[in-house]
């Protein structure tokens, strides 16, 4: 599936959302160092439930390191400063999503690494600053998954019969 990578994030339950989510779409976690909490903080359990032991997660030293370990080309970065939204490009079921540290984001360095067609944003009203890290992940992963079709999601429940209200 889609691979979520996450630049030095800061706070616990943002990731602990993220491993439930990954948990959830079949998605791979790769937390670039430094981090701003051990993986094994308490926060970060309690937001990922026990969803823990359903998701692959890897840290790596640089992006450097997670980008030769992904041999991937198909990299989207998600930033405020992009010109296209999420939604424009077509994803792929390997493709990957770079996302910044809560508190400040992306250094110009690592924008420096990335084409413009390869930048991503999610509109928002004017003069706002951004979305929880946790929410903008979700945002762009589900957009990908139903681009792709929900690819080996679970089939939908069967409709329930009408039931005729009781008039009684």
């Amino acid at each position: 599936m889609f691979d979520i990578i996450l630049f030095t994030p800061q706070i616990p339950p943002n990731t602990g959302n993220i491993i439930r989510l990954c948990a959830n779409t079949g998605s791979r976690l790769h937390l670039i160092r430094p981090l701003g909490f051990n993986l094994d903080e308490k926060a970060v359990r309690r937001a990922g439930l026990d969803y823990h032991e359903m998701a692959l997660v890897k840290e790596y030293e640089s992006l450097d390191e997670c980008r030769s370990a992904l041999q991937q080309s198909e990299i989207f970065v998600a930033t405020k400063f992009a010109s296209q939204t999420h939604n424009q490009p077509t994803y792929g079921l390997n493709t990957a999503f770079l996302f910044g540290a809560e508190t400040t984001g992306l250094p110009d360095a690592v924008h420096d690494m990335f084409a413009d067609d390869r930048k991503i944003r999610l509109p928002m009203l004017a003069d706002n600053r951004s979305l929880n890290l946790g929410n903008a992940v979700s945002v762009v992963i589900y957009e990908a998954w139903r681009q792709c079709d929900f690819t080996n999601s679970v089939a939908p429940l069967p409709k329930l019969p009408s039931q005729s209200k009781d008039t009684k």
